[in-house]
């Protein structure tokens, strides 16, 4: 599924977290780029360059492109030259450079872009930069741009988070469980309904992609046979259980709560020979019996 990715254009998110990194699969799916024989342009902003080629071969660097914007991205040391005009402009300037046949932009990151680019400023640049502004049979599949941003989500709010995910035909969050590194990945495509696949992999040491139909049974919690049961109510302080003896007690005890039905006759139907109970009152001196004014007694 990953792979198949690569053979269609547009924005594609790469949205890892401090748990997850995503620069080994963008470098992964730069080597597939470039092996498929396509413009491979890095614009670099979070590491150098020579840590972004470490891993892969002279064939593959070979194909690179790198464009830098770690050593000084506001080209203060050399003025004019490598990349005038900061962030935007060198942005800008990857579309000129991938005028002809398909092309691969990497970048690394979408985040530091955002934290020396306004939001909605970069939006504009990658959807032209995408190019989203033709139509979906407009663009010939040897003229396919597509970008690929690398996004630290955790650094960033539901803003600008939800605006970069609007442009993005596909979506991929890295997680992953016991070790093993999972792809979440929603793709979206004209005139259809939007789809949602997992997709379990791993990186090799040359960034070759290896793709699993599930986690490895390594990866996977296993209960060990020899390993012996412990009972939990073992050392309580108190019971959980009742003998046969104590369970026939408990059966048999009846509730001061509970009215049986010859409690409840004898209540309510007193037999012949019981006494019944009267109340006598005798009116004290100060007993208002009065109806009309009960409060007459009291000084108001």
């Amino acid at each position: 599924m990953l792979e198949s990715l690569l053979a269609v254009g547009g924005l594609m998110l790469l949205r890892d977290s401090v748990e997850w990194e995503g620069r080994s699969l963008l470098k992964a799916l730069v080597k597939k780029s470039a092996l498929r024989g396509e413009q491979v342009h890095v614009l670099g902003c979070e590491v150098s360059e020579e840590e972004f080629r470490e891993g892969f071969d002279s064939n593959i660097n070979s194909r690179l492109v790198y464009h830098d914007l770690f050593r000084d991205p506001l080209s203060w040391s050399k003025p004019g030259k490598a990349l005038p005009g900061g962030p935007l402009e060198a942005l800008r300037a990857l579309d000129k450079r991938t005028v002809s046949g398909p092309a691969t932009i990497a970048l690394d990151s979408l985040s530091w872009l955002l934290h020396h680019l306004p939001c909605p400023t970069l939006c504009q640049t990658l959807h032209a930069l995408s190019r989203q502004d033709s139509c979906p049979g407009d663009t010939p599949p040897g003229e396919q741009v597509r970008v690929l941003g690398l996004l630290h989500e955790e650094l960033h709010g539901p803003g600008p988070l939800g605006a970069l995910s609007s442009l993005a035909q596909t979506e991929v969050t890295l997680s992953g469980m016991m070790g093993q590194a999972s792809a979440q990945i929603l793709c979206r495509r004209p005139r259809q309904r939007p789809t949602h696949q997992t997709q379990w992999f791993s990186i090799l040491p040359d960034f070759s992609l290896e793709l699993q139909a599930e986690p490895p049974l390594e990866s996977q919690p296993r209960s060990d046979p020899h390993t012996p049961s412990v009972d939990p109510t073992t050392h309580l302080t108190f019971n959980l259980r009742l003998s046969k003896k104590e369970r026939e007690a408990k059966d048999s005890l009846t509730l001061p709560f509970q009215f049986s039905s010859e409690k409840q006759q004898a209540l309510l139907r007193p037999g012949l020979g019981q006494a019944t109970s009267h109340i006598f009152y005798e009116p004290d001196a100060y007993d208002d019996l009065d109806q009309e004014d009960p409060d007459d007694d009291l000084d108001v």
